[in-house]
């Protein structure tokens, strides 16, 4: 009988260094495309063909000892040479290419699995053969699954109920999720295991929160297999920019327009805060770019202390000077001019 290679890592669409986290990464991005389930009916069959593919590509290459296998033939398997297996790899028969009709590489997948994945890996059923796919045994625990919530510095620094429209999975109701059936692919999750599943969930955002930080939704991640508990959601948050206000640490960064004349008389002036408007007093003399401090006025930090907003003078000068204000300013210049 004459077999077609399969190239797995040309199927995920990777290359052959890819690391475990890029082959995972490509796998779920072509299983969401592919998935039969999103497909209408007249492109189910072309979707679940891509789809068995895929998920045999992947079988191979996220299982360290199949992937060194698959590695080991190289391109050798197309150039039509013989391969002899490993020293102490015993019980996976590697086949020449006498063994496949000379080299012709014909045929196609019967099955849940390709002829070539047959043959390679020793004949292998779903949850049969020592080199064949075998279904996962014993409960394990769901999948961790990420997220981003979007905040606005108000929010985050409040905190916030939101709720939030999430796609995940649930455990596929036509295996039970081992991702067999009747001894193949089982062709209502195409060998995942589990289904696609959107929801929306209320979540609940402590006060001081920043770029970057996670929320812990436990509970809300992938489902578990065999009465295991599902995994977590973390929800990585990203700040809205702020027209007012920059997040530095804990402490909470502003600039303050001030006349010619606060600056040198002082003065009291209204700052906005995140908690509303208060009151700072500018002393004489102040200088452009002098920083001036509110203390407390800043973010939440672990020890529940507060971070400080510091206030930055920026010194404005008028535009639309009368001619009054400018013969006054003429005589200030005039008279440092004559002390100098």
């Amino acid at each position: 009988m004459s077999v077609k290679f399969q190239d797995y890592y040309e199927l995920l669409g990777v290359d052959r260094k890819a690391t475990d986290k890029e082959i995972k990464a490509a796998y779920r991005k072509l299983a969401r495309k592919w998935h039969p389930d999103l497909h209408p009916a007249a492109e189910k069959k072309e979707a679940e063909e891509n789809f068995k593919r895929i998920n045999e590509a992947y079988e191979v290459l996220k299982d360290p000892e199949k992937r060194e296998r698959y590695d080991r033939l190289g391109s050798r398997w197309k150039d039509g040479q013989d391969f002899q297996g490993a020293p102490g790899m015993d019980g996976v028969h590697y086949y020449t290419s006498g063994d496949f009709g000379g080299g012709g590489f014909e045929g196609n997948f019967q099955g849940g699995f390709s002829d070539f994945f047959n043959a390679f890996f020793g004949g292998g059923t779903a949850g049969t053969g020592r080199g064949g796919f075998t279904a996962q045994r014993g409960p394990v625990r769901g999948e961790d699954l990420e997220s981003e919530i979007e905040l606005t510095l108000e929010e985050a620094y409040q905190g916030v109920n939101r709720s939030l429209r999430v796609s995940g999975s649930n455990v596929c109701p036509g295996c039970s999720g081992t991702g067999t059936r009747d001894r193949s692919f089982c062709p209502q999750c195409g060998g995942t295991g589990s289904v696609p599943e959107e929801k929306t969930l209320d979540v609940k955002v402590p006060a001081g929160v920043k770029e970057g930080s996670r929320i812990r939704l436990k509970g809300q991640g992938g489902s578990g297999l065999g009465g295991a508990p599902k995994g977590d959601l973390f929800l990585k948050v990203r700040l809205h920019p702020h027209p007012k206000f920059k997040l530095n640490g804990n402490n909470i960064e502003t600039d303050l327009l001030i006349s010619p004349d606060q600056a040198v008389f002082g003065d009291r002036i209204p700052v906005d805060t995140l908690d509303g408007k208060v009151n700072l007093k500018v002393p004489p003399g102040s200088h452009n770019g002098n920083k001036l401090r509110l203390r407390g006025k800043g973010f939440p930090a672990k020890n529940k202390s507060r971070g400080d907003q510091l206030v930055r003078l920026v010194i404005d000068i008028p535009k639309d000077l009368s001619s009054e204000e400018k013969e006054l300013y003429k005589k200030i210049s005039a008279l440092r001019k004559g002390g100098e």
